[in-house]
């Protein structure tokens, strides 16, 4: 079920109407619980049983956790949580990449299995490892009641594509009663309609042009080649922070709050700052539960950019079981890594024409390695690396027009918000003129946004 499409609507108004009709904090909640259930079975009933599993055994470890009388026990209980989690992780996502990688040394022995990828995996799990570890530092009281802990798991909103939600940032909202609030609907809408337009107007009308490029980039020309980039940067950008707004928007409808995950990447200075403002959920997850741990910057230079590597290509895997991954995580670990090294000889003063030169050469690093990200293989990627080289410049010359306009929509977007100082354009339903932007925007949908539903980039992951 996606956001997007007619059975949402019908699902969301559903769940709104019970919810309404329904009395008492507890028994809305159990709507709530259902509801997410129903909403993660849509795609395949069966995996309802793994969220389940993984619920239950993330309750039961929490609670040993806090009750353990010595620190052996409560390190044993958290590696039985963080065993279950990340083994069912590696099943499910990784046991075809090993078996794939070690084909070449051990022959056609190794079979392919036939495994689903269970949709929202790689976040729900880093969900609940997040909550058994913050029990484990004793930031975070384990929950006694398993109902509100199933809901924390399962929450519909959020549940397939992040944001990663932590348990300390959704439980403790669990104190209070969530009746439907008519400003938090009010407010909810506002920012669902606003991802509802990035997704259905800009993202889909992008893939429009992107993905014929990628699927044969020896057909179409360098320019086409940088052309098709540049829209998938601003395809994926659209298409997962839409993800987001709307999780976020229903979520606030709901009356529960679910953090940022997006303040505008593509106007970083610098690698590290696009991080603070990328998928920030999972750059603040890998921070905290990673790099961190591994030592953070407290052992010297030459260990912290050994940390930056490690946690960007786990971070780069964590996206998806291919080779593909590694190589962007890995290079996004490099640039960190160079760029905390140049930070400490140079510092982070810049000019006028030092900020417009590493807004530049910070940009054109993320879409020469959203090349790797986007490509559906090393040959592929390799291909589309000549042509945005121009070592072979030959082929069509192809542009298609709604996504160049969606491209002249977004630059004029980003200079406002620079403008604004990171302030988006505010839809306030409350004023007249905001309903007949609102009215405009579905217009524009219905007239121009492509004709179906595609899935959301992120929900492969």
């Amino acid at each position: 079920m996606i956001f997007s499409s007619i059975e949402f609507f019908v699902f969301l108004g559903l769940v709104l109407v019970v919810l309404a009709l329904s009395r008492g904090e507890g028994t809305r909640r159990n709507v709530l619980l259902v509801a997410s259930y129903v909403f993660y079975g849509w795609w395949d009933w069966r995996f309802c049983f793994l969220i389940l599993g993984s619920t239950v055994i993330d309750f039961f470890a929490g609670r040993r956790i806090e009750g353990a009388r010595n620190a052996a026990s409560r390190k044993r209980w958290l590696v039985v949580s963080l065993v279950a989690n990340l083994g069912v992780l590696g099943f499910f996502k990784y046991t075809n990449f090993v078996l794939d990688s070690l084909r070449p040394l051990a022959g056609d022995q190794l079979p392919h299995l036939d495994i689903i990828l269970p949709v929202g995996i790689s976040f729900f799990t880093f969900q609940t490892m997040s909550y058994s570890i913050d029990v484990y530092r004793g930031v975070l009281p384990a929950t006694r009641n398993l109902r509100d802990f199933a809901l924390f798991v399962s929450f519909f909103p959020q549940l397939v594509a992040g944001p990663i939600v932590r348990g300390r940032e959704f439980l403790p909202q669990l104190d209070f009663v969530h009746p439907l609030r008519a400003s938090n609907l009010r407010v909810g809408t506002e920012i669902f309609l606003k991802g509802f337009t990035k997704k259905v107007l800009f993202a889909d009308t992008l893939a429009y042009f992107v993905d014929p490029v990628f699927a044969d980039p020896a057909a179409y020309s360098s320019a086409t080649a940088w052309a098709a980039i540049v829209c998938y940067a601003l395809q994926i950008y659209y298409d997962f922070s839409g993800y987001s707004d709307m999780a976020i928007g229903v979520g606030r409808m709901l009356g529960f709050e679910l953090p940022v995950n997006f303040r505008h990447p593509y106007r970083s200075l610098d690698i590290t700052e696009f991080w603070r403002r990328w998928h920030i959920s999972l750059s603040g997850w890998l921070r905290d539960y990673l790099y961190i741990p591994l030592g953070g910057n407290r052992k010297g230079p030459s260990r912290t950019y050994v940390n930056l590597a490690i946690t960007m290509l786990l971070g780069g895997l964590w996206h998806g079981a291919s080779w593909n991954f590694v190589v962007w995580g890995g290079l996004h670990g490099a640039a960190l890594a160079v760029h905390k090294l140049w930070s400490s000889w140079r510092g982070t003063e810049r000019s006028a024409v030092g900020t417009a030169f590493s807004w530049a050469t910070t940009f054109v690093f993320v879409l020469v390695t959203w090349v790797f990200f986007r490509a559906p293989d090393f040959a592929t990627a390799a291909l589309y690396l000549e042509k945005m080289a121009w070592i072979d410049a030959s082929g069509i010359d192809w542009f298609y027009l709604h996504a160049m306009i969606v491209v002249g929509l977004a630059i004029a977007l980003h200079v406002s918000v620079v403008l604004r100082d990171d302030r988006d354009p505010h839809l306030d339903l409350r004023r007249p003129i905001s309903w007949g932007v609102a009215t405009a925007l579905v217009i524009v949908i219905l007239l121009y946004a492509p004709f179906g539903t595609s899935p959301f980039i992120y929900f492969q992951f």
